[in-house]
């Protein structure tokens, strides 16, 4: 079951940082369009819009990265992070689905719970 919880923080993070590139792209696509309109207005609306969806495309991805470290370090917090961006994401038809439910599977099993659950050791100190 470990390897479950590596693949998902993973997936987590590729999936936060392909979201962040895709705002990026979204973002300098939108701008590149409305420098090359001769409209003002135009330009100044593409690029509200190009702003305004990047934002929130890089915003919307950063709890998925931050979830997906925590999961691989066994931190109980990422793996509530995860379980609730795994809701979320169930409409993100189809890979958020996919994403989703596996994600949702893997971190509910008894044996990926106790991991989570189990404190780290106190070194001894002599």
């Amino acid at each position: 079951m470990e390897k479950h919880i590596n693949i998902v923080g993973i997936l987590h993070i590729i999936m936060g940082a392909l979201g962040i590139l895709t705002g990026l792209l979204i973002y300098t696509i939108l701008h590149l369009i409305g420098d090359f309109s001769d409209d003002a207005q135009a330009n100044m609306v593409l690029s509200i819009v190009a702003n305004v969806l990047a934002a929130i495309m890089i915003i919307c991805s950063i709890p998925g990265i931050i979830g997906g470290v925590g999961v691989m370090k066994r931190k109980q917090w990422g793996r509530i992070l995860i379980l609730i961006i795994s809701i979320l994401n169930l409409i993100n038809f189809p890979f958020g689905t996919a994403l989703g439910v596996y994600s949702i599977w893997a971190l509910v099993q008894p044996e990926i719970t106790a991991e989570f659950e189990r404190k780290p050791q106190q070194p001894i100190v002599h």
